[in-house]
């Protein structure tokens, strides 16, 4: 969720109980479960995610922020261990192609499952001339569909500080929504 109020103040939240949603345990009167990203911790002393005091496991939970001159954004894109890759090109879309919050989230992504080897999945709104040639190069594609849940979904919020104007944009991978506040109408008055 990404959310930004009438004064420009922005939050950016992603909520995971991560694996098998979360440990399964509600927090007696609460309503809520606990997470389970302990699981992330290496049992085995003395490698970087070995469980320790004052450390915490690896995950992949990014929420957003991007700031230049007038221009603020808070965005979060889920997907695990694709979060990073998805932040990467909707970062890319906004700075180098010039693109808004919305076209950003919904341009086509790539993403790569694993840290070794040649192989990256695609939304097949790549352009088939772009995946045939980095197949050539010796990648192996994987074609996802046009939309493909596995390459994350996200949401956006801007603000253009200078007009005093917001911005919000869903990603169509998933059931979330742009919703703008509602403007502060004056009271109606009788007519006689």
């Amino acid at each position: 969720m990404s959310t930004i109020d009438k004064d420009g103040n922005i939050v950016s939240l992603i909520q995971s109980n991560y694996a098998g949603y979360g440990t399964g345990m509600v927090a007696p009167g609460a309503g809520f479960s606990f997470h389970n990203r302990g699981s992330g911790f290496d049992m085995e002393p003395g490698k970087p995610n070995s469980l320790a005091g004052h450390k915490r496991p690896l995950h992949t939970i990014i929420p957003a922020f991007m700031h230049k001159g007038d221009i603020s954004i808070g965005f979060g894109i889920m997907g695990g261990w694709n979060q990073s890759q998805a932040h990467a090109q909707f970062v890319a879309n906004v700075v180098d192609f010039n693109m808004n919050v919305q076209m950003a989230l919904e341009s086509a992504r790539f993403t790569k499952g694993t840290f070794d080897g040649c192989d990256v999945s695609m939304e097949t709104r790549i352009a088939e001339a772009v995946r045939q040639e980095l197949a050539r190069r010796g990648h192996i594609i994987t074609p996802l569909g046009g939309f493909a849940g596995a390459v994350g979904n996200g949401e956006a919020v801007m603000r253009d500080a200078k007009r005093g104007v917001n911005f919000a944009g869903s990603d169509p991978r998933t059931d979330g929504a742009a919703i703008p506040e509602q403007p502060v109408l004056p009271p109606l008055t009788a007519q006689r």
